[in-house]
């Protein structure tokens, strides 16, 4: 009988780089090659499938004696080839419990090290999406708040508990294109403000949100959270600057920045790339060069790796650094909105409904149908 494997338990095999098994995709080849998990081999399997006699001797060969992982979307056909392997022979058979859709809900944390003693930083990775969110709290106060919570917001909720914190505001950077805010939620469950930036007005949004204006403040114990408007991936957009370490969202990655046709559409693209090329020079890349950059988003290739990290390590880096890696910064403002403008990515999978859900112009629905919405990378960059 096959065994099976949950999606932390993959994880730790792959951080600690076992080369004692194999991972077998089984969905197909156009899922495969958008987004898959690191190392995987695509064998494609459909559901009423038998194994015939090339299958076997492709993975026979791939395993080469190892352990034979399989995993899918949803563990349905990855559940039948493990079940056809058992039957034909393979001793050391396991499939991953709810395939892809388990991956895409599995979260790693680490901390930040800031220079003051009270201040707690906590990031929340997204492993399989690349989606950060944060924790920032005092601990002399026993208060903290969430910034871009994904709709998994119980672990928000535990880790604060754990941490002795209690969560007294939740902020959204942006409405986001790539998956599903958990902001609302958070929010309405512990009976706390929920905020956006004040020009989310501009945006036709259909919820009540408490506006946060360039240059306010929220307070952490004897912190303060400073909001500082940065429009060009979106409207409303706006970073949160707290003593050594800025938030960024969607408007400044390590490696890239926010693309700017997801709110605007491609014929308008240019006023958001005049936006970006404004808060780029005007509002990021005037803070100090030792802040630390601590970005909306890692960058997952199609191949499950990290750029510029690895799962569970930190993804941030001093703006300096930053400054350095990032041609972008060295154009002048025409070529970045020639270069924003000529050279659009594939979009986020389901971007257009995710931001309707996100406005609440639209319902997500039955949590199943939010699963399918968020498959995929997060594509947010430029």
């Amino acid at each position: 009988m096959f065994a099976k494997v949950t999606p932390r338990e993959l994880a730790e095999r792959q951080d600690s780089d076992r080369d004692d098994y194999t991972l077998i995709d089984t969905r197909p080849e156009d899922s495969y090659e958008a987004w898959r998990i690191k190392e995987a081999k695509n064998v494609p399997f459909g559901p009423a499938e038998t194994l015939t006699d090339d299958q076997q001797r492709e993975i026979d060969e791939l395993a080469n004696g190892n352990e034979i992982i399989t995993i899918c979307g949803k563990a349905a056909t990855s559940t039948r080839l493990a079940s056809e392997l058992d039957a034909n022979g393979f001793d050391d058979v396991a499939v991953v419990n709810r395939g892809m859709r388990g991956w895409n809900a599995l979260y790693e944390t680490t901390r930040v090290d800031t220079a003051n003693d009270d201040l707690r930083v906590i990031q929340f990775q997204r492993r399989a999406k690349g989606c950060l969110s944060y924790l920032i709290g005092s601990k002399q106060a026993g208060e903290a708040i969430v910034v871009d919570p994904t709709r998994h917001t119980d672990q928000y909720i535990t880790t604060a508990a754990i941490e002795g914190l209690t969560i007294t505001h939740v902020l959204d950077t942006h409405v986001h294109a790539d998956h599903i805010s958990g902001g609302r939620e958070l929010a309405a469950t512990l009976d706390v403000p929920y905020h956006l930036g004040e020009r989310a007005t501009e945006r036709d949004i259909q919820y009540e949100f408490d506006s946060l204006a360039d240059g306010e403040t929220i307070s952490v114990g004897e912190t303060e959270v400073e909001v500082q408007a940065a429009p060009g991936h979106t409207t409303e957009m706006v970073v949160y600057r707290i003593n050594d370490v800025v938030l960024t969202g969607d408007s400044l990655f390590l490696d890239s920045v926010g693309r700017t046709e997801l709110e605007f559409g491609e014929e308008a693209a240019e006023k958001g790339a005049r936006m970006q090329y404004e808060t780029l020079h005007e509002t990021l890349l005037e803070l100090p060069n030792d802040v630390t950059v601590l970005p909306g988003h890692v960058t997952v290739n199609n191949d499950g790796t990290y750029e510029n990290a690895s799962p569970g390590e930190l993804v941030g880096a001093p703006l300096g650094d930053v400054r350095d890696r990032l041609d972008l910064v060295t154009l002048d403002e025409e070529e970045f909105v020639a270069w924003m403008t000529e050279n659009i990515p594939e979009k986020p999978d389901n971007y257009e409904t995710i931001i309707s859900i996100n406005l609440g112009t639209e319902d997500v629905g039955r949590r199943r149908d939010a699963t399918m919405l968020e498959t995929g990378a997060n594509n947010c960059a430029a």
